[in-house]
């Protein structure tokens, strides 16, 4: 069976949630996954000081093209209010965390700690991983450090635009 078949329920406050492979095919889905987005990267706009990020400007049509996987965190009765999506990187053999997003109204509750621990322990759970944020959205660095992934460069994508690259190193599976 698959993983979307078997959700894994958590509590987060005294709201229930599960935790569940996304579907970007389902309209609501992928509109509550885009709405989410621009809002969390917004403020991560503010916090870095720079509002060129490609996913505020990416239409829900580019978001929907994109080859990556979604989890996401959806309360009880339905609403996504938070989500990871990944790929493979082509030529590392490593996975590639391309967007973690919470909704600001559910932000400081370890959501995005829940979501990168069901990945990283129940999905993938060995092998590379990598994954940048702004150099300067603290919450996101220090997210990814407890986590467990190193900082392995910088790089300025664009002018004013600082990127932190993080790794995490893990055995391989057999």
């Amino acid at each position: 069976m698959s993983f979307s078949e078997h959700p894994r329920r958590d509590e987060c406050s005294d709201h229930g949630f599960i935790v569940r492979e996304l579907d970007l095919a389902e309209e609501t889905t992928a509109a509550a996954v885009h709405r989410i987005g621009r809002r969390a990267y917004a403020v991560e706009a503010d916090l870095i000081g720079f509002d060129g990020i490609p996913a505020l400007r990416e239409s829900l049509e580019e978001m929907r093209a994109q080859p990556l996987r979604w989890l996401g965190a959806v309360t009880d009765d339905g609403r996504v209010i938070a989500f990871v999506a990944w790929q493979w990187s082509a030529g590392e053999d490593a996975l590639d965390i391309d967007r973690v997003c919470v909704d600001p109204t559910w932000f400081r509750r370890g959501l995005a700690s829940r979501l990168l621990g069901h990945l990283l322990t129940d999905l993938v759970p060995s092998g590379y991983v990598l994954v940048s944020t702004g150099a300067d959205n603290r919450p996101a660095v220090a997210l990814y450090e407890r986590l467990g992934f190193s900082r392995v460069g910088t790089v300025e994508p664009a002018p004013g635009l600082k990127v932190a690259q993080f790794r995490l190193t893990r055995d391989r599976a057999g």
